[in-house]
């Protein structure tokens, strides 16, 4: 069986070539596929995914429009102001302002929950999204409305463009849409997501790329942002840092270091959840005492590092979209959020508590004993959110260390989107 087209953006190009003629091909695999018989090709990588999951999950593909949703405009307020994106705004509305105004597509942000924040658009565009309930207070998330720009970007974590019977709901088949997601540059977490909709005869190849690099752009702007905050926080903390003279870190409320004293320089820490001014357990530094800052915190290496007790670590792969790490100790507790390949190697090691040596490890991740510069080059970014936590020579958590795994209540959906053979064979042995 052959696929449809191969992924990535050269989608579009297949698309863009003869819309009508491709869009026939698509709805033939998407009828065979709803119908559980035999397709005559198979849909891109992601696409392929972002069926497999809604089908997993029960959505109906048959559904129709949801009801317009009842807009408490200052609940959308609030969520607008506490999405992180409204500063990007306007960077978001002058990148995509040539694909809006000929008057076929529409704009629409979106919260990391898939929520719609604002929308722009000509009247008749904005008309024809209503029919579909695509308004704004609307959940556009991928389990809620099935495959879309919105929803599949915020789920991959990668710009996509979703073409005609490539759409999960048959009643969206009508449509192209280009999405990309926007991270925040001081967590790395996904704030959102852009997207470019409109008839499906609309479609170019150029959209995708477009979209991708207005949402990079709207990065930016957040990071040149989180720069001028560290500034503003360096000088405040830098006589604070002279009078106190031990060794001690100014960092700001996401452990972004400003300013260092007698301490090696190192761009950010991970400051335990609620940090609030006290004693606490930070990894790579020990026992430290936290003041306030103006904008951030004095974090001073404490000199009496006696502090004992279990430290319990829960991998938390429920979440199909995010696998989080909570560490609870003597001195407090914090929350980290995981890469994908981060929480493929916990995985494999909550499940050897003898350890993995490298070649063990990228066997367990790639198939391929070799890869072993890639296992070490990750573990060791890894070591440096779990200092004293991770041990090294074989990698393995520290025997002081208790280890529970939460995983989802469906077999065969641990880390959906990893191909780590380990992952998959776990998989098949829930």
């Amino acid at each position: 069986m052959t696929m449809v087209h191969s992924t990535g953006p050269e989608a579009a190009v297949a698309a863009g070539e003869d819309p009508r003629r491709y869009a026939q091909i698509l709805t033939a695999v998407y009828d065979a596929t709803m119908s559980g018989d035999r397709a005559p090709a198979r849909p891109r990588d992601v696409i392929g995914d972002s069926w497999r999951r809604l089908m997993s999950a029960g959505v109906d593909p048959e559904q129709r429009a949801p009801d317009t949703p009842t807009i408490d405009m200052s609940d959308l307020e609030f969520a607008r102001r506490q999405s992180g994106l409204f500063d990007v705004l306007d960077d978001l509305g002058r990148g995509l302002e040539s694909v809006v105004r000929d008057g076929e597509n529409i704009l629409v942000i979106a919260d990391r929950s898939g929520r719609v924040l604002w929308r722009s658009g000509t009247t008749t565009v904005l008309g024809r999204a209503d029919r579909l309930g695509f308004v704004e207070g609307a959940n556009w998330a991928e389990n809620s409305v099935g495959t879309n720009a919105i929803g599949t970007a915020l789920v991959s974590r990668r710009a996509v463009q979703i073409f005609s019977a490539e759409h999960y709901v048959r009643s969206h088949h009508p449509w192209t849409c280009a999405g990309a997601p926007i991270r925040d540059p001081r967590t790395g977490d996904v704030l959102g997501a852009v997207d470019v909709s409109g008839p499906a005869r609309s479609v170019h190849p150029t959209t995708l790329a477009l979209v991708d690099a207005v949402a990079r752009l709207a990065e930016s702007h957040l990071r040149e942002d989180h720069r001028c905050t560290l500034d503003r926080l360096r000088a405040i903390a830098a006589p604070v840092l002279a009078r106190h003279r031990g060794p001690a870190l100014a960092v700001d409320a996401h452990g972004w270091v400003a300013a260092v004293e007698s301490v090696p320089l190192r761009s950010r820490v991970l400051l335990p959840d609620n940090v609030s001014p006290g004693r606490f357990w930070v990894p790579s530094l020990g026992l430290c005492d936290v003041d306030a800052l103006p904008g951030g915190w004095l974090v001073r290496i404490a000199e009496d590092d006696s502090a004992t007790g279990t430290t319990h670590v829960t991998l938390d792969l429920r979440n199909p979209e995010r696998a989080t790490v909570h560490i609870a100790g003597p001195v407090g507790e914090w929350t980290h959020e995981a890469t994908p390949r981060h929480a493929e190697i916990l995985f494999v090691l909550a499940h050897h508590r003898d350890g993995r040596t490298a070649p063990e490890l990228a066997d367990d991740l790639f198939g391929d004993r070799s890869r072993t510069l890639t296992v070490r080059a990750e573990v060791s970014r890894l070591r440096k959110h779990f200092a004293g936590i991770l041990s090294g020579h074989p990698y393995r958590f520290d025997d002081a260390v208790a280890v529970d795994v939460l995983v989802p209540e469906v077999p065969g959906r641990v880390l959906p989107h990893s191909s780590a053979p380990f992952v998959r064979a776990a998989d098949v042995v829930a």
